[in-house]
């Protein structure tokens, strides 16, 4: 069987020419790599029939069913933990073939994407009930860093090399009690006209309403910006967080993570 080559879509022309393969797909990791913000696009060449979209732990397949894209691992993505979600059945079946044991059939839920749903005020109750004894402030250089000494808030932060690419890009807030970082709520991504929200609570601080009132700021900052501010909920507790804020349940997906397996291929 012949093996297909892979190339990086480099330059606007080249991106656009995977736009008809992703059609309609509402996902902003998506979008951030369509359009040369963030992440990283694959197709195989000369047809181009099909498109691998990836950005931190995501990996979007789309097009024509192409083993090699399954089994690239460009440079900036060499992990041992990736989500991989296919277009459809015949995506998902080769994950499957390619990844036996170390590809984990997972569902994950997606939230529709509509403006002037929010109640601003709603919102604005929740960041002020805040629990005595935290503080709440917007991520800036300093909460930046304490992002990345603190592995539980990694991902808050993580798919921007540094603070002056976040400031330009993303925007977050944080949660602090007794000057340590507890909860926060910040761009995981960042496409034109948006972000993907990242929320996450140190494992201590759980179940005190943290979550909730830092991304109801978040959101209410987006807002004031005119950036959307987009939600995928990994399970159904974050459905539910979602839909206090406002969001509304579209429908439930399927995703592969993959783990523990060293990918072959590499892209140069």
């Amino acid at each position: 069987m012949k093996t297909e080559k892979i190339s990086k879509m480099h330059t606007p022309k080249e991106r656009r020419t995977l736009e008809s393969i992703f059609g309609p797909w509402e996902e902003t990791i998506i979008w951030s790599c369509l359009q040369g913000v963030m992440g990283e696009l694959y197709s195989n060449c000369p047809r181009y029939d099909a498109g691998m979209a990836i950005l931190g732990d995501f990996a979007f397949y789309a097009g024509k069913p192409c083993r090699e894209l399954l089994l690239l691992n460009p440079q900036r993505y060499r992990q041992d933990f990736l989500i991989q979600v296919p277009q459809n059945a015949a995506w998902a079946e080769l994950i499957e073939e390619c990844y036996g044991t170390h590809a984990k059939k997972v569902s994950r839920y997606a939230l529709k994407k509509e403006k002037d749903v929010f109640d601003q005020a709603k919102l604005q109750q929740a960041v002020a009930q805040l629990a005595e004894g935290y503080s709440l402030r917007l991520l800036t250089q300093e909460e930046y860093r304490l992002c990345q000494n603190n592995r539980w808030a990694g991902d808050l932060v993580s798919q921007f090399p540094d603070y002056s690419a976040y400031q330009k890009l993303g925007i977050g807030v944080v949660v602090l009690k007794d000057g340590e970082l507890v909860a926060g709520a910040s761009s995981y991504s960042s496409y034109n006209g948006g972000i993907e929200i990242e929320v996450d609570t140190r494992s201590d601080h759980r179940r005190k309403g943290l979550a909730y009132a830092c991304a109801a700021k978040l959101i209410l900052e987006c807002l004031e910006r005119k950036w959307y501010p987009s939600w995928d909920a990994q399970n159904l507790w974050s459905v539910a967080l979602a839909e206090k804020l406002g969001y509304h349940y579209s429908h439930t997906y399927t995703a592969y993570e993959i783990t523990g397996s060293p990918i072959v291929r590499h892209c140069m």
